[in-house]
Order: C-alpha cells, then structure tokens, then sequence
C-alpha cells in the first residue's frame, strides 16, 4: 500500500480516521548529547499524510490535531506516529505535514537520484548508497576515487536538465510485471508487501523507491556538489546540496564573506593570501614567544635553586606556560631532595602540573595531587604531571605536600 504522502508528495494536510493508540517508548538525543527516553503512544491512522523512514530519506514531522508527531515508522503496510498525547481510535483527525522539512527532503532526494543517473551515464559511476543529512546529503560511490572534473561535468549536467524541466513521474507495477527488470534499484526490504513503486525521471532514470519526490526537475532550482571525501573501502563519498539548501549555503557564505571583508580589510578575493600573511607572522611569534619561554624557563630554574627558601616543598604557579615551560624548569632544576610544585593556567580554572622530586615520594603523591586537583596525571622517574580541571584547590594539593614533607622529617 502507498501511502498518501507517496501518492501526492505535494499535499500539505487531509483529513483521516485513527485505528489504533497504543502506549510505546521513543528513544531520543537530549540537547546535551545523552540518549533520553520519551514516553508516549504509537498511533495508527487508516492512511498518513506524514512519511515514515526508508530509502534513505529521514522521516517527516508534523501534527495530528495540532498534537506534535515526533517520529513515523514503517511497520509492514502501516505507519506508526509517535506522539505524546493519545487519540481515540475511530475519530477523525486533521493530519498536518512539516512542509519546508518535507519539501527539503523531496528535493534533496530527487537530486540524488539525478546525481546518481548521470554519474552513471556519464563515467559508469555507481551508487551504493546515500545519506540524506541535515545540512548536506552525500552520495557513495562504487570507485576509490573520482576527480574534479568528473565532478564538474556531473554538476554541469545535472543543472543542464533541472533547466530542462523534465517531468518526474510516480507508477506501482507488480512484482511480476516484465518492466520492473528495467527498473533500477538496490532490492526491497524484507518486510515489502504490494506493488512495486517507481520513480521515473523522463528520458533519464527509473527506480526502485518509496521516497517522496518532486513532480518535475524545476522544483530542484539547483544542485551544486560541495567536492568528494574519501568513503569506505574503495569507495568514494560525493557531497552535495539541491535547491533551497543552496540557497541557505550561498547565503552563509556571503555572510562569513563579509565578516571576514570586515576583518581583513580587503577584497573576498584577496581573503585567502590575507590568511596566508596572518598565518606566517603567527609562526613566527609561536617561534619567539617558546624561544623566551624556554630562556624564561631556565632562568627561574636558576632562581628557584639559589633560592633562601629551598627545599622542602618548591611552589610555582604561572598563568602563561605549558608542558614543555615546566619540564625545563624540572630539567635545570634537576634536585631529587626537594618536591617541585609546579603550575599553569588559570588560576580559578583548567591548566596543567607538574610534580617533580623524591620517586618514591612523587609515586605517592602524584595521583592524590590529581585527585585534589580534579584532574588526571600519569609519571614515572621521579616526576608525575597532568591536567587539571580545578586550579582554585592548587593551595590545597600545597598544603598535602608540606604534610607529607613535616611527617618525613619527623619520621627522620
């Protein structure tokens, strides 16, 4: 059975009976990454204006009743609506789709089956699969490698036929029908029952599909390939956007165009030599700033060590530095009598430390420094050191060292 967001892709709301409401689970992304359990109901309707996944295509939104549906899933020949609130079977409802989320994916989808035709066509380039993502689909294909001017003449021909007009046609055939072995496709699900239902770009392509798709190529306006990416083993992946997400693309671009205009103080087409200068001179500041750390670094060392106040416990916090600034200053320093405390970073926030000194002491001390420090740390040698997460506890991961040194000396 097609269902009638198959039967007419265009139609934006209709009116039809629930069948069935049932309790079920949804398993979600939370807005901080972590999977989330929602509960609510599976409801069925006689037919459904909203697409269920499948073919590649991610499923559509809208409301039932102006209630939110938050997922569609194929179950054989029904669809199941996830929403949150329940509705009683037999009443009659007022289905409404997501259209700008609708009529993306028509036109992310039909582009991907006139990419994959002229690839074909053109260089015996062979799909294997597709991805409709949220803001760019890629297409993979069947060779290790594809160039740029293969890709050019794909998005050139591709743009040729949108201006064309060419009508996309919709036609179920019957399992056994002589038609469907000039039909391309990558088989049907398991779980497939009814009619077989094509897609046909005229005088291009057919196919093998359930996705919803536009009714002539004009709708597409226009695809443009964003270039390939290396894809699974021999394969290439091929990335593009078709019609409004061009658009949206072209319309980010202009913007970032111009805020870096602002920046630069020059012309968009004298942005990527601009960068280029910018990148050098910050080279060569890198280059002179670790050049002083180091001589900075080897000066204290020589100022810790002649010190009145060595020994015992060495403290020394710095808000500039990294792994390399400390481990020269332990290297100068070189005493194994004395524990070396050292840190950088922000002192209410993240940094880095480094404890040097006594091995057995330091094999010790190390992961408790770690731990007051809410950070983690390995060593060995004589020297443990780490990140850590809470620098505003550094006077305490201190007093923890003089503890540790006062019980020695009264050990001794």
């Amino acid at each position: 059975m097609a269902f009638r967001c198959q039967r007419d892709s265009y139609a934006r709301e209709f009116t039809t009976t629930v069948v069935s409401c049932h309790p079920a689970e949804l398993q979600t992304e939370g807005s901080n990454g972590k999977k989330e359990v929602l509960s609510g109901f599976h409801v069925v309707l006689e037919d459904t204006l909203l697409f269920p996944e499948g073919g590649g295509q991610p499923d559509d939104r809208g409301t039932i009743n102006d209630i939110p549906v938050l997922r569609v899933t194929r179950r054989g020949e029904q669809a199941d609506h996830f929403t949150q609130t329940p509705l009683d079977p037999g009443s009659q409802v007022l289905v409404q789709v997501d259209w700008e989320r609708r009529f993306d994916h028509m036109q992310q989808h039909s582009g991907q089956h006139l990419i994959t035709a002229v690839a074909d066509h053109l260089f015996k380039l062979k799909t294997t699969s597709w991805e409709l993502g949220r803001f760019r689909s890629v297409i993979e294909l069947d060779s290790p490698s594809v160039t740029a001017e293969q890709v050019a003449a794909i998005e050139q021909s591709v743009n040729e036929k949108i201006r064309d007009q060419l009508p996309v046609n919709v036609q179920e055939l019957s399992l056994d029908d002589p038609e469907v072995e000039q039909v391309r496709g990558r088989g049907l699900p398991d779980d497939h029952a009814g009619p077989i239902r094509v897609v046909t770009i005229k005088g291009i392509d057919s196919n093998m599909c359930c996705g919803t798709h536009v009714s002539n190529l004009s709708d597409l306006q226009v695809i443009k390939m964003l270039g390939t990416e290396k894809g699974k083993k021999n394969k290439t992946n091929l990335i593009f956007l078709a019609g409004n997400r061009v658009l949206k693309w072209m319309g980010r671009s202009h913007g970032t165009e111009k805020a870096l205009t602002a920046l630069l103080k020059c012309g968009a087409e004298d942005h990527v030599e601009a960068v280029k200068k910018l990148q050098n001179s910050t080279k060569l500041l890198q280059k002179n700033n670790l050049s002083l750390l180091r001589d900075l670094a080897v000066h204290i060392a020589h100022s810790l060590r002649n010190s009145p106040d060595w020994g015992g416990v060495v403290v020394l916090h710095r808000k500039e530095g990294d792994s390399e600034f400390m481990n020269i200053i332990a290297n100068e320093i070189g005493s194994e009598e004395t524990l070396l405390f050292l840190t950088v970073g922000d002192e209410k926030g993240a940094g880095l430390f480094l404890l040097a000194g006594p091995p057995v002491a330091v094999e010790t001390l190390g992961p408790r420094v770690a731990e007051v420090l809410e950070g983690k740390g390995a060593g060995k040698k004589g020297r443990f050191q780490g990140k850590a997460t809470k620098m505003s506890r550094q006077p305490e991961a201190q007093a923890l060292l003089q503890d540790y040194i006062s019980t020695q000396s009264t050990k001794e």
